[in-house]
């Protein structure tokens, strides 16, 4: 059993989010496993938010109870503590953010998000296609894999964001990029949980950076 936090970090026009993906196995009826993936939080900050209180806040809900209790894992029969990961975008505001999560003991997985076609790791960060993170999200959706939670308040408005996202494929390349239709449009809760599900799914190699507390 896991939990996979996802943080997108906005400048002072844009909203901060942050997503929980819970990831595990279960038995089905039949008995054989089956993995799940269970949008359970979204959460945006308010406009103008400090860095700081946004640190504060997710330092608490990294440490808190309710990612870091004894939970009955079905798979193994077994009461265990889950595994519990933070995803949080570096690109742009998101250095200096990091920096603030560091300073408080907190450990991270670091992602840069750019439009190119390739993932690679450097600078102590995954840099990783925008359009990879998206599918990491669109493609448990469409299939039905990624289960939304009950009276989730922000999910209107995250598929709200979805719809509002233009795939774009160069037909000579074949190379694929993500557009807003409008300037006004926000992609903070897509990318929120972009960056859990992408975690959920797991990178061959990928190593959460580990800051001593």
């Amino acid at each position: 059993m896991a939990y996979y936090v996802g943080l997108d970090l906005g400048q002072s026009a844009d909203y901060t989010a942050l997503a929980i993906v819970q990831s595990g196995k279960e038995r089905n009826a039949e008995g054989k496993l089956t993995r799940f993936l269970h949008l359970r939080h979204l959460e945006r900050y308010p406009l103008r938010t400090p860095y700081t209180t946004i640190a504060d806040g997710v330092v608490d809900l990294m440490r808190s109870e309710v990612l870091n209790g004894d939970e009955y894992d079905s798979a193994r029969n077994r009461i265990a503590k889950p595994k519990v990961e933070l995803l949080v975008d570096k690109t742009g505001v998101g250095r200096g953010v990091t920096d603030i999560l560091k300073e408080r003991g907190l450990g991270f997985t670091g992602i840069v998000i750019h439009g190119g076609e390739s993932s690679h790791r450097s600078d102590g960060a995954y840099h990783v296609p925008k359009k990879d993170l998206v599918a990491a999200l669109e493609v448990p959706l469409d299939t039905e894999r990624l289960k939304v939670a009950e009276g989730l308040e922000l999910w209107g408005v995250l598929k709200g964001e979805l719809q509002s996202f233009r795939r774009k494929q160069n037909p000579k390349t074949s190379h694929v990029s993500f557009e807003h239709w409008r300037e006004t449009d926000h992609d903070d809760l897509v990318l929120a949980a972009a960056l859990a599900c992408w975690g959920a799914a797991g990178g061959r190699g990928r190593r959460t950076l580990r800051v001593i507390r």
